[in-house]
């Protein structure tokens, strides 16, 4: 028996249902999934630190739009710039320009490391209308941010997208929607998987060392260790775009080393200041 016999043949519908003739796509619902969770999680860590309900509320519809316009202007600019400026848009918009005129398909493409900048930067809004300070909101974030990490990329494992390289072990998944014929890493699970378990063990340390809220280490904690595994997977994937073929380090990779550095600055820095 060969090993493509043996791989997992992954072929599941994107879009499980639809509403009013708009597909649902699992990667939509994992998206939406992931920030609902992140939203319950912080919500009671708001609560257990005696924050007012009227600070937290409006910090959903902050990190949402945040994280959507980052995520998205990050894949745009920092992988396809030679397409998106001239199709200015489809950045901003979820729809295509086709030979059938504009159609709606969702977001094709969001970055991660977008997604980090949009959300400071919608942050740095939302202290200022709350007067909470930025490092304490963002240590409370940071405790939920894996469980949403996780989400998208099982979205995306979902979707056949981001897809690893070929292998010859045991658990190789044939991606048939993004057309391939042999066995994959399939690297949006070790991702998932990565992410949950960072997820689990954020949370230990939140419950033995909640009062190193505030101090920046939690942030540092889910920027060094979501970001150093980024970085390493990213050599058991298969390239994004093309400018990527011939490079040692790939955009993921150079866009994670300023996060992993900050990420082990305000670790060290949040245990300094708590001791």
């Amino acid at each position: 028996m060969s090993l493509i016999d043996c791989a997992i043949v992954w072929n599941p519908s994107i879009a499980p249902f639809s509403i009013f003739g708009f597909d649902v796509r699992y990667y939509s619902l994992c998206w939406v999934i992931g920030l609902l969770g992140a939203y319950f999680i912080v919500k009671k860590l708001y609560k257990k630190s005696g924050v007012s309900e009227d600070l937290f509320e409006p910090l959903f519809m902050y990190c949402f739009i945040g994280i959507l316009i980052g995520s998205r202007l990050g894949h745009c600019l920092f992988y396809q710039p030679e397409y998106y400026l001239s199709h200015p848009i489809e950045m901003l918009l979820p729809i295509k320009q086709t030979a059938d005129g504009w159609v709606f398909r969702g977001y094709e493409g969001l970055a991660s490391h977008g997604g980090v900048i949009g959300v400071i930067t919608a942050l740095l809004l939302y202290v200022r209308k709350t007067k909470l300070t930025m490092v304490w909101t963002l240590d409370n974030i940071a405790v939920a941010a894996p469980f949403f990490s996780a989400m998208v990329r099982l979205g995306n494992f979902m979707n056949s997208e981001i897809i690893g390289t070929e292998t010859n072990l045991p658990w190789g998944v044939i991606f048939v929607q993004a057309g391939e014929t042999v066995p994959h890493h399939p690297a949006q699970l070790y991702e998932a998987i990565a992410y949950l378990v960072i997820f689990i063990i954020g949370l230990l340390l939140y419950k033995k060392y909640s009062s190193k809220i505030g101090s920046g280490f939690f942030m540092g904690y889910c920027l060094f260790t979501i970001f150093t595994f980024r970085f390493f997977v990213e050599f058991i994937k298969e390239n994004q775009v093309a400018f990527e073929d011939g490079m040692t380090l790939i955009m993921g990779q150079w866009l994670s080393i300023p996060l992993i550095i900050a990420g082990g600055y305000f670790m060290i820095k949040g245990i300094r200041k708590a001791a």
